[in-house]
C-alpha cells in the first residue's frame, strides 16, 4: 500500500448522547476511523445510513464537513442511532442504546461495488456487514475489523475468516493470556491481531512475532473514541507502508490528539 490508497469505513453510526450535559456528538466506531483518517492527511468515505430526523441531518452534516465522502450515507425513515453516555472519572461509560435505522441497514449490490473500488475497508462488531464479508474478500479488498472488548459475541467467530487485520480492546488480562488470545485469532484467518489496553499499551501479532506499543501520555479529557483513533493511526501508517511498530506507534500518538477534548470529534 501507500500514501495515495483510499480507506472505506461502513457500518454503524451514531449520535453519543451525554446525559450529564446534554451535548450530542456525531460518532461510531467506522465513522470515527474515517474523520480521524482525514485528519492524519489520508482519504476517506463512509458507507452507512441515518433516519429522517435532525440528529441524521447533523450526522450527515458533520461526517461530509470532515472532509468524508458521503456519496454512500444514505437517509431513511425512521430515527438515527443513538448512544446514551456518562462521564465517570474522565472515563466515558455507556449506557442504553436506540440502533433506529441502524437496525436494518444492509449493503447493497452498489455498496458493494463502492467499498471494492477502495484499497481497505474498516467496519466493526456493530456494523451490520459481517454477512457480507465473504463478498469483500472474494473481490479481493482488504478488510479490517473492530472486534471492541466482546470476543465471544457470534459476530467474531463469522467475520474472522474474511479480516485481514483484526482489532481488539482488553485491559485486564495480562501478557500471556493475550499472547494466547492473540495466536488463536491469527490462526483462523487475520493477517495481524491487534488489541488495545487503555494505560498498558498496545499488543499486536503477526502470525510470527509479538509487538509492543506505549501510550502517549497526554491529559485525559474524554476516551470517546481513543480506541478508534488508534485504529486509524495504525490502518493510516499501514497504508503508507510502515511496518508494525510504527503503525503502533502513530495509532498511539492519535489517540493521545482524541483523549484531549470532549466527544469522538
Amino acid at each position: 500500500m501507500n500514501e495515495n490508497c483510499k480507506l472505506a469505513a461502513v457500518g454503524d453510526n451514531c449520535i453519543d448522547f451525554y446525559d450529564q450535559t446534554g451535548d450530542a456528538y456525531p460518532g461510531g466506531n467506522p465513522v470515527n476511523v474515517a474523520v480521524y483518517t482525514v485528519r492524519l492527511g489520508g482519504t476517506a468515505s463512509y458507507t452507512g445510513v441515518v433516519g429522517e430526523d435532525d440528529y441524521g441531518a447533523l450526522m450527515r452534516r458533520a461526517i461530509a464537513g470532515k472532509g468524508v465522502d458521503v456519496s454512500h450515507l444514505r437517509t431513511e425513515p425512521g430515527t438515527t442511532a443513538l448512544s446514551h453516555v456518562s462521564i465517570v472519572d474522565g472515563d466515558r461509560v455507556f449506557g442504553d442504546y436506540e440502533e433506529g435505522v441502524m437496525a436494518s441497514f444492509r449493503l447493497t449490490d452498489e455498496d458493494i461495488d463502492f467499498l471494492c473500488a477502495h484499497d481497505l475497508v474498516v467496519s466493526g462488531l456493530w456494523g451490520m456487514i459481517a454477512p457480507d464479508l465473504p463478498r469483500l474478500k472474494a473481490r479481493g479488498v482488504k478488510v479490517a475489523f473492530d472486534f471492541a472488548d466482546k470476543p465471544e459475541d457470534p459476530v467474531v467467530a463469522q467475520a474472522l475468516p474474511f479480516v485481514d487485520y483484526a482489532f481488539f480492546s482488553n485491559d485486564a488480562d495480562g501478557d500471556a493470556a493475550l499472547e494466547d488470545f492473540l495466536r488463536n485469532v491469527t490462526a483462523k484467518g487475520p493477517k495481524v491481531a491487534v488489541v488495545t489496553r487503555g494505560e498498558k499499551g498496545s499488543l499486536a501479532y503477526d502470525g510470527e512475532h509479538f509487538y509492543r506499543g506505549d501510550i502517549v501520555p497526554c491529559q485525559v479529557v474524554d476516551t470517546m473514541g481513543a480506541g478508534d483513533s488508534f485504529i486509524a493511526g495504525f490502518l493510516y501508517g499501514l497504508m503508507r507502508g510502515q511496518d508494525i511498530p510504527a503503525c503502533m506507534a502513530l495509532g498511539a500518538q492519535n489517540s493521545s490528539v482524541t483523549l484531549g477534548y470532549a466527544g469522538a470529534w
